[in-house]
């Protein structure tokens, strides 16, 4: 029996970053990637996924950010400009309202509504 990896989802957030072509307003393309992680994010929190969670977030950065410099034809600098703040940090692209949903920071848990009905697979040794 074979396992479907779940980044081959057509919904996944790779592949549609790796669309974003033309002159698609900025604003719809946030919007339809931040749906898309949402709901990632609302799917696999329970799961140990925080590193893989980072790491997709970064992915999905660097692609609109390598997008917006085509878009607008910036150089790096002007990249820079537009998406650090005051103290040199940088920020998550928005346009119109609108910002680019940070998967690194979702919580992740694990099974909450099971908690303690897992049996103990170890019996308790009488230590006397």
């Amino acid at each position: 029996m074979t396992t479907r990896c779940p980044f081959s989802d057509p919904q996944d957030p790779r592949s549609q970053v790796s669309k974003i072509r033309g002159e698609a307003p900025p604003r719809d393309v946030l919007r339809r990637l931040n749906r898309i992680m949402r709901g990632w994010s609302n799917y696999f929190r329970y799961a140990v996924a925080k590193s893989t969670m980072q790491t997709l977030a970064i992915f999905v950065w660097r692609r609109v950010a390598r997008w917006w410099m085509r878009l607008h034809r910036w150089s790096w600098t002007d990249l820079r400009r537009h998406l650090t703040d005051h103290t040199g940090r940088w920020r998550m692209p928005s346009s119109d309202g609108v910002e680019l949903f940070n998967l690194g920071r979702v919580p992740t848990e694990r099974y909450r509504y099971r908690g303690n009905k897992i049996p103990n697979p170890w019996p308790l040794a009488n230590h006397a």
